[in-house]
């Protein structure tokens, strides 16, 4: 019936009206228990409220507040020392040193949109000085930004988890070939650009062994946050939610002690910036386990899954099929909302075709990551195309090439499950 499809016809206004994401899925929920009349309101309250209840989404506050910490302590400037004695001789090297620097951050930010704002703010304006195009410049740094959402500890990779039930652990481990994939060809689309218009090296020749050596031991410290996570809960010492908590007392440790740029009076304001992002990420899941409630009553999920398997029961081919209507969705809406709706459908049809949910987690947040530096209403890209002032037609000449080879890994990565699955199932066992 028509009228079982209104919640879901309204968000989809909603969006285009441009409503806050939370508050859209929110109403339209709520448009739910108001029209159907099948239930009283206060249900929607409580599944807003009952979620929060939940053990595995306390490694979210946990690993924003490590990545503030983390930026406070002074890691940022450690780890863009180290990039630059890397690649600051290749061709573009203040774009490769981008490439580079946020593969380094994703174990400490563990948000997208956050590396986003912080390479365009530390290496936008460089850029710019050194007359590389603006657009270019918002480009490469909100590009870049996409591989903190396959390097652990990742919020998407969180969710998913969470939302699917699949095993966190497994997901962290899956993650890194994909960016370190991802990370390699945005160095190489970087590189022809770069040679194509003269943006030089910041040097002639290799930094050399010593500076080399010299940085990365400054920068250790930062470098062993990734590979104390996944060793801790590979050999269960901690849960990914224990993780957590344990990565924020060690970068409070190392910001005091090892670094010393770490102060107790700074701990206040990071506690409220934490507070305020984890907040609308937590608000978005309160409105999405409500709108779930709805598509479960309504049988909304099954009835996509029957009508897709109508169109075929390959798994290959439907992984494609569903990739495609990702690309166009995550457009259209935020790729956080997306993953929380989208999971519930999806897992359940996929995991009955053979198709192992950690691929498919990987392959999904990979999906709609992407989607982040899509125009129109790409997150990342709104980001860095304001701290770089940079209009949005500029913006969208000089994504193509990206988009473009960031779509091959994407399929890529749909069609060769072995890229995803070779480090879980090395660590883990089958």
């Amino acid at each position: 019936m028509l009228a079982d499809w209104i919640p879901a016809i309204l968000m989809c206004v909603l969006f285009a009206l441009g409503t806050p994401i939370s508050f859209a899925i929110a109403i339209s929920a709520l448009s739910f228990f108001v029209v159907s009349g099948e239930m009283p309101l206060n249900i929607f309250v409580q599944k807003m409220v009952t979620v929060t209840d939940s053990y595995p989404l306390l490694a979210i506050p946990f690993f924003v507040l490590a990545g503030a910490i983390m930026n406070k302590a002074g890691i940022t400037g450690r780890l863009l020392a180290l990039a630059d004695a890397m690649v600051g001789h290749l061709t573009g090297a203040l774009a490769q040193i981008c490439t580079v620097l946020a593969t380094m951050l994703g174990g400490l930010t563990a948000s997208s949109s956050a590396d986003a704002a912080m390479l365009a703010k530390i290496l936008g304006p460089e850029m710019v000085r050194n007359n590389y195009s603006p657009a270019f410049a918002a480009v490469i740094t909100s590009c870049a930004a996409i591989i903190t959402a396959l390097i652990p500890p990742s919020i998407g990779l969180i969710i998913y988890g969470y939302v699917a039930d699949v095993s966190i652990g497994r997901l962290f481990i899956g993650g890194l070939l994909p960016g370190l994939l991802i990370a390699a060809s945005l160095m190489l689309v970087t590189w022809f650009i770069a040679r194509r218009r003269g943006y030089l090296p910041k040097r002639t020749t290799f930094a050399g062994r010593e500076v080399l050596g010299r940085t990365f031991r400054e920068a250790v410290w930062a470098l062993s946050i990734p590979v104390f996570i996944i060793v801790g809960i590979r050999y269960g010492i901690f849960t990914p939610t224990e993780a957590g908590a344990i990565t924020v007392l060690y970068v409070i440790l190392v910001g005091m002690f090892a670094y010393r740029s770490l102060r107790l009076s700074d701990l206040p304001e990071l506690l409220k910036e934490t507070a305020l992002d984890t907040s609308s990420v937590m608000l978005m899941i309160c409105a999405a386990s409500a709108f779930g409630f709805y598509l479960a009553w309504e049988r909304i999920p099954p009835q996509m899954a029957s009508w897709l398997v109508t169109l075929t029961d390959d798994p290959v081919t439907l992984l494609l099929l569903i990739n495609a209507l990702l690309i166009v969705l995550g457009t259209a809406v935020e790729g956080t909302s997306a993953l929380i709706i989208l999971t519930p459908i999806f897992v359940p049809i996929l995991t009955k075709l053979g198709v192992d949910p950690v691929h498919f987690g990987i392959v999904l947040v990979t999906n709609l990551t992407i989607a982040g530096v899509t125009p129109p209403v790409g997150q990342m890209m709104f980001i860095s195309s304001r701290v770089m002032r940079v209009p949005m037609d500029d913006y969208t000449m000089e994504v193509l090439p990206f988009l473009g080879i960031l779509m091959l890994v994407l399929v890529l990565l749909t069609l060769f499950p072995q890229i995803t699955l070779l480090l879980p199932n090395a660590v883990f066992g089958p």
